[in-house]
């Protein structure tokens, strides 16, 4: 064709079929993950497997995974693991943790403002930095761990970091297949070090088994737990939020709580509810994708965290969200403790447990910064300090007084509900909008 080329297409049109590959290609990984998932449970199992092919399988498979998904900028996860393989290796033991944390979270940080200057705000929700941020998470955690358990005494440690501490550092091997193994590299969870490697050497469903005295539930040996029944129920809550994802969420978009006419003629009341609305409507995505991962880690056979008080198996240690408790959540702090679990076992272990002073603040910044340097971000974690605060002086204040009758408490349990997801509504949605302009524009 000699004619006259038509004019590019505006960067903004670019960059839309950018995210969309994107996302399909997240989608496809994570289902082939899936697929992958219950052929290394069933052929590469610990009996029929040496922990050295289970690792290599699952970190060849990560990183082509890492590729396919994120093309040449996967370069920056592999550079990441590396440098901090060195400090691992280098590093003081009194020293290690520090090291790690300023190297990784500094290296997630700067990739962070590179994307804000060659992208505009509100993009590439599906991109590198997903599976940087991971691990950033594996490699903090592991570092504290490994600090505690060779650098610190027994008695200067709580429990669960006593529980968690790793004796000795991890070979190459084992180091990549914790950080790249493809049940994590593109969605997460973060897990324990501990706990993978068990998994990896076929002790990780045993050992919680053992919690439990069978003779006395009439069993002469252990039984098997399948992870089959939690991996299908997890993938119906997938497709159902897949489902709302496509239907919720674009018709009911974040940013027409800040749209001219819409604030000009809407009753203030009217538009709470609205707020509440579109806040829901931006859930289904985190739910699809965090309950996927956590199928994909339970169809490997991975996740297992015992058995209740009724007898029945739990395949819940890397689930990272529990979608009645956040949807009934009658405090703030049971809203954020049943929300991005993981990530907020993170932030306590590596944060909170360790911070010298302050540790509620620290927290909440140490999770602005993770997430990456939009403004949005700061003005929801810098708020939820606050909130944080606030419902914790009405529940030790308050509370007490509502608890003498049934209907006392009914009533305070619904008001709170109602408190709740509106404070959490009016604190995310700078996390949605992400920028400064529709933000102020919103707090108005």
């Amino acid at each position: 064709n000699r004619e006259t080329p038509p004019p590019l297409l505006p960067r903004i049109t670019i960059i839309f079929y950018f995210v969309c590959l994107l996302q399909i290609n997240f989608v496809a990984c994570q289902l082939f993950a899936l697929l992958a998932a219950f052929w290394f449970r069933i052929y590469l199992s610990p009996s029929h497997a040496s922990s050295a092919v289970r690792h290599a399988f699952a970190t060849l498979f990560g990183i082509y995974f890492a590729v396919f998904c994120f093309g040449w900028y996967s370069i920056h996860l592999f550079v990441l693991v590396m440098m901090n393989y060195g400090i691992m290796n280098m590093a003081s033991i009194p020293n290690i943790h520090r090291y790690s944390f300023v190297v990784a979270m500094g290296y997630l940080t700067l990739c962070h403002i590179s994307r804000i200057y060659i992208f505009h705000y509100g993009i590439l929700t599906t991109d590198f930095s997903g599976p940087l941020m991971i691990i950033t998470q594996k490699i903090t955690t592991l570092a504290c761990q490994l600090h505690d358990g060779i650098g610190r005494q027994a008695e200067e440690l709580t429990a669960e970091q006593n529980r968690l501490a790793v004796k000795t550092r991890p070979s190459l091997l084992e180091y990549l297949s914790y950080l790249l193994n493809f049940m994590s590299i593109i969605a997460g969870p973060c897990s324990n070090y501990k706990d993978y490697i068990a998994f990896i050497e076929g002790r990780h469903v045993h050992m919680k088994l053992l919690e439990v005295n069978w003779k006395q539930k009439g069993y002469d040996r252990l039984p098997d737990p399948s992870p089959t029944g939690a991996v299908m129920y997890k993938l119906c809550i997938t497709l159902v939020s897949l489902v709302l994802f496509l239907t919720l969420t674009k018709n009911f978009p974040m940013a027409y709580i800040i749209d001219n006419e819409f604030l000009d003629k809407t009753p203030f009341l009217s538009r709470l509810g609205y707020l509440y609305v579109v806040t829901q409507a931006a859930k289904p995505k985190y739910y699809f994708a965090w309950t996927l991962a956590d199928a994909v880690n339970n169809a490997a056979g991975y996740g297992f965290s015992g058995v209740d008080e009724t007898g029945t198996f739990r395949w819940d240690l890397l689930s990272n969200l529990n979608i009645w408790n956040i949807e009934t959540a009658t405090s703030f702090k049971m809203y954020i403790e049943n929300w991005n679990i993981q990530t907020a076992a993170w932030l306590k272990r590596v944060c909170y447990d360790r911070a010298p002073w302050y540790p509620t603040a620290l927290t909440f910044i140490l999770s602005a910064l993770w997430h990456g340097i939009y403004p949005g971000y700061y003005f929801t974690f810098l708020t939820g300090i606050l909130i944080t605060l606030a419902a914790r002086a009405i529940r030790n204040n308050c509370r007490g007084y509502f608890l003498s009758s049934v209907p006392l408490k009914i009533a305070y349990d619904v008001a709170t509900w109602v408190v709740t997801q509106l404070a959490v509504c009016y604190t995310v949605a700078p996390f949605v909008m992400l920028a400064v302009e529709p933000t102020i524009k919103f707090y108005k």
